[in-house]
This record gives C-alpha cells, sequence and structure tokens, in this order.
C-alpha cells in the first residue's frame, strides 16, 4: 500500500484519551481540532517547568537525494521503538509545508508503517499555524506601504525596504514583483518579492520564542527596513504592529499534539527549512516534551551540514538545550547516488559506487563527533532492494571508523523494524552525560563565524563575497556581531553546487546576501544561488493528487 493507504487504515484513538492515558495531561488544556489532532494550552506548558527533563536525541542525515534517507520516517519509528522496550518517548517533528507537498515531496508525515497521523490534516493546512504566521508576516507589510502611503513620518526610504511578503506555495514568479501600479489611489510605486512562509521571520521567532512575551518582543525587533540616511533602521515596533501581529499568532504559538500509527503521542509545532532557514521545531515544543517524557526524539532538516549544525548553533545557543546523541540517517541507495550511479539504476547492486558515495556519511560523521562533540549512531534505513554484500560493506566500513551501524526496517514493520536501533541509542544516551560543542564562539567575527562553518563542515578552502556583501557584512558587525550564522545553502552539496556529490573538498563558498533576522536573533548569510522562494518541478505533486466524492484524499505520500 501506499503511505495513505496505510495512515487511512490506521486504527487512531481520540487525542484527548490518548495523552490522558499517556502522559496525565488535563482535557482542560488540550483544544481539539477534530477528535485526533488538539493544542495543548501554554499554561500547562509552562505549568511543567518545574519537572526534571527527559534525555534529547537528536535525528540527521547524509545529504539528501532524489533517493530519500527518511528522516522523518526514522523519527518515528525510532520514537515508536523506544516505546516498544518500555521507554517514554515523546516525538518532536516540524509541520509540513504545503509548497513542497505539492511540489517535489508530495508530503512530510514519514512514510510506510513509521507515520504520523492524521497523515491527509498534517500535511494539509493541519491547524492553520503556517496561515497565521502567512498573516501575521503580510499584515506588517501592508503596514510598512500603509505607512509610506500616509505620510511617512518615519521616513522610510523605499528603496531599502527589507522585509518581503510571503506566502505558503512555490512560486518562482513571485520572487520578484512591482507593487503599486494604477497611480497613487494604490500606493508608493516600487519593487518587491514573495519568500515562501518557512523563511519568514515570523516562523523563525515562533520556532524560537519561549512565551507569548518573548513572541511579542521578537515581533517588535524585527527590522523592516532603513531611513533614508540609509543607516537608521525602522523596525516593526515603530510601527505598533508587534500587538497586532501576535494576536494572529495566539493559538500557532500553542503546540501541536498528534499521534503515530502505534498510537504514540507526537507534538508538531513550526517548520522553517534548514537550506534557507534554521531547520528545527519550536523551543516550545521540543521543552514540552522534555517535560513530559524520558526521551524525546527530534529531527532537524536535511543534511548535518545544515539542520543539525542550526540545531546545535542557533536552536541549543538560544534555548539552553542539550542533546545526548545523534542518529545519523542514510540509504544504501542514496550513498549510491552520491557514488555516481543514476536515479534509475539505484536499485542494482554497485559496491564500487557505494564505496565512492560513502565519503558523504563519513564527512557527516566526523562533523557530529569532531565538530558537534556528540556520539552518533548510523541508521541504514532499508530498502528491499539493498543486498547482502552492500551492507555488510557499510557495516564494516562504519565498524572500522568506531561507530554502531544499525539496519533498520521501520518503514516496513513500524517500531518493531527499529528496536535494534532504539538498544544502541538507550546505550549510548543512558550512559553519558548529555553535552556537546559549538562550531563557532559568539565572540567571533560574523566573517570567521561563516568561514568556521564553511572550512571546517563543508570542506571548504575559503569563503568569497563582493565588495558589497563584505561592507553589509562589516556594519552588520557592528551591533549584531554576536548573534549566530543561519546558512542558506544548497542542501544537495557540501559545496554550493547542488551536482557536487559525495564529499567535495578545496571548492569556495560564495556570500551573495546577508540578511539581518533581529527578532529571531541571527544573521541569515545566502551562500550561491539559493532562493527563498522556491519553484515546482516540471511533474509536480500537486498532478497526483486528489479528493473523491467521499472526501477521501489520495496521491498524499
Amino acid at each position: 500500500m501506499s503511505d495513505i493507504e496505510i495512515a487511512q487504515k490506521a486504527h487512531m484513538r481520540p487525542i484527548i484519551d490518548l495523552a490522558a492515558e499517556k502522559f496525565a495531561i488535563p482535557a482542560q488544556h488540550l483544544d481539539p481540532y477534530g477528535h485526533y489532532k488538539a493544542k495543548l494550552s501554554l499554561e500547562y506548558v509552562n505549568s511543567l517547568q518545574d519537572k526534571p527533563e527527559g534525555k534529547l536525541i537528536l535525528v540527521t542525515a547524509i545529504s539528501p537525494t532524489p533517493a530519500g534517507e527518511g528522516k522523518t520516517t526514522t523519527t518515528v519509528g525510532l520514537g515508536d521503538a523506544l516505546n516498544r522496550i518500555g521507554k517514554k518517548t515523546i516525538m518532536c517533528l516540524r509541520e509540513p509545508s504545503l509548497g513542497p507537498c505539492f511540489g517535489v515531496k508530495g508530503g512530510a508525515a514519514g512514510g510506510g508503517y513509521s507515520q504520523v497521523v492524521p497523515m491527509e490534516d498534517i500535511n494539509l493546512h493541519f491547524t492553520g499555524d503556517f496561515h497565521a504566521i502567512g498573516v501575521a508576516h503580510n499584515l506588517l507589510s501592508a503596514l510598512i506601504d500603509n505607512h509610506i502611503n500616509h505620510g511617512n513620518a518615519l521616513d522610510i526610504d523605499p528603496r531599502r525596504i527589507q522585509w518581503k511578503r510571503v506566502i505558503d506555495m512555490n512560486d518562482r514568479a513571485l520572487r520578484k514583483i512591482t507593487i503599486g501600479q494604477g497611480g497613487p489611489a494604490n500606493g508608493y510605486l516600487r519593487e518587491d518579492g514573495f519568500d515562501i512562509v518557512v523563511a519568514s521571520e515570523v516562523m523563525a521567532i515562533l520556532c524560537l520564542a519561549t512565551s507569548r512575551a518573548d513572541l511579542k518582543s521578537r515581533l517588535g525587533r524585527i527590522v523592516v527596513a532603513y531611513k533614508t540616511d540609509k543607516v537608521t533602521p525602522v523596525y516593526a515596533s515603530d510601527l505598533n504592529a508587534q500587538g497586532a501581529m501576535a494576536a494572529i499568532l495566539k493559538d500557532a504559538i500553542k503546540p501541536n499534539l498528534v499521534q503515530t500509527l502505534e498510537n504514540n503521542l507526537a507534538i508538531i509545532h513550526g517548520g522553517p527549512f534548514a537550506n534557507i532557514a534554521h531547520g528545527c521545531n519550536t523551543v516550545t515544543a521540543t521543552r514540552t516534551a522534555l517535560k513530559l517524557a524520558d526521551y524525546a526524539v527530534t529531527e532537524a532538516g536535511f543534511g548535518a551540514d545544515l539542520g543539525a549544525e542550526k540545531f546545535i548553533d542557533i536552536k541549543c545557543r538560544m534555548s539552553g538545550l542539550t542533546p545526548s546523541a545523534v542518529v545519523l540517517v542514510a540509504t544504501v541507495r542514496a550513498l549510491k547516488f552520491h557514488g555516481g550511479v543514476t536515479k534509475d539504476e539505484l536499485n542494482q547492486e554497485n559496491l564500487t559506487a557505494l564505496q565512492a558515495g560513502f565519503s558523504n556519511l563519513e564527512r557527516h560523521l566526523e562533523n557530529i563527533r569532531t565538530h558537534y562533540g556528540l556520539p552518533c549512531v548510523v541508521c541504514i534505513n532499508h530498502f528491499s532492494f539493498d543486498t547482502d554484500a552492500e551492507i555488510n560493506w557499510l557495516k564494516q566500513q562504519c565498524e572500522s571508523l568506531g561507530v554502531v551501524c544499525v539496519v533498520s526496517k521501520h518503514w516496513a514493520h513500524g517500531g518493531a523494524g527499529a528496536e535494534q536501533l532504539a538498544q544502541e541509542v538507550i546505550k549510548i544516551v543512558d550512559n553519558r552525560e548529555p553535552g556537546f560543542t559549538y562550531v563557532y564562539q559568539d565572540d567571533q567575527p560574523l566573517w570567521d563565524k561563516i568561514e568556521t562553518i564553511a572550512t571546517k563542515l563543508y570542506g571548504a578552502s575559503q569563503i568569497a563575497a563582493s565588495p558589497k556583501v563584505k561592507a553589509d557584512i562589516k556594519a552588520l558587525q557592528l551591533k549584531h556581531g554576536h548573534f549566530p550564522i543561519c546558512m542558506a545553502k544548497t542542501q544537495m552539496s557540501f559545496s554550493t553546487n547542488p551536482n557536487a556529490k559525495g564529499a567535495p573538498s578545496g571548492h569556495t563558498v560564495e556570500i551573495t546576501e546577508v540578511r539581518l533576522a533581529n527578532g529571531a536573533g541571527f544573521i541569515v548569510a545566502i551562500a550561491g544561488d539559493m532562493m527563498t522562494m522556491p519553484g515546482l518541478p516540471k511533474i509536480p505533486a500537486a498532478e497526483r493528487i486528489d479528493i473523491d466524492d467521499n472526501g477521501v484524499i489520495s496521491g498524499l505520500f
């Protein structure tokens, strides 16, 4: 069966009953959205503050390929497996974005028998969080142009407005637009553009905020533009926007509870991409899981060079979260792709390509253990086409590097197929004090932080930038030099060339733009020609998605 067919046959339990049974969460603190999903009140979240925290396990992956790696599937499978072996566990995931659901992915709720449900709801609108984020973002956009139209008392330079508009859809035609056409009645004529919602600073702020007050304060600190003197920033608070924006987000800030196919609780909240944003679910969700459970399993987007690095250097730095171990997900097929095999030939045994592609896994492993200072278990997400020779070679190679390699069959067998993986993870987290190392330090200059990421993690020999970008970095250094870096880079490669497979070395990482995310508290460094508004592929997943007269959806996967 397809993923959606498996999900539609699941025996789901009412979420209020499940939350009460598993974690004694009172019904009055759950706002149900139908029978199977609910929001958790912030009052209840705050009541957990004095409870001890469980152990935090991070799931990440090798550099993504069209073959797929199954990071979310592994997160769900591992969580189910931990519960099967008697470990009280909650999974923390990001919310899927409609853009990639209708574009390449077709869904992002796990796969096979390791899924979160209700799968259709999670992939399509869910509890409306992304809609609220988009509306809050675009309200600020409207207030900027309205202020200029009514006399511009703040002396905003229309040529230096930093705040674009957003939409939760892949639409390349909106990357650069002209607004205000049609004469003075329609506002001030100027250039503008759209980003995707998951790249919005409002998304990042929601994911890092620790309370409603913190949310409102961060929203007020957003730099929306500069004055005509070219240097004086204009903040969202100058437009008195933060109160209304926070009001729109009044429900979006609450974590969402759902369940797995095996009726274990999962929290899905927030969803910034890791190639253009910081790639982690909300701090509130992760902290809540750690207070409720003995173990929390969370994921970070794309490969360990992006999502895991930002999890460490942004999320953990700002929140005080301390991970205990990392699971690095790979597939035989993906490693062969990194070794030069075309997508059409990945199901054929090819030890030569596997050995060539292993360099990608090896570098991610080195980064995790050396630069993040975390122990790691390699999880080979099993496909039926994997041969014994390929699996045995992978295990031997990992053993030679001193890392445990587990072949996990959670896609086909759910939690039962990941019990060995769960046991190996528990051996680590129960026998070490949580701890890690940052890739760079707060007091390093911004340029050095970017260079450290590129040379240490990406294998680059240097970074480069135009005189304008260098001047922008120098200007940001004056007031924001202590901020962490959020690299916006292709997820497909360690380099800025998405076609450079394996573990390229000695390349130059070109920084083409830097953006201040003052409310979120980091600097976005855009590397190469990375777009913050994706486009649709030649054959979008949307063409396969349908609904019948009975309301049954098909085509999601």
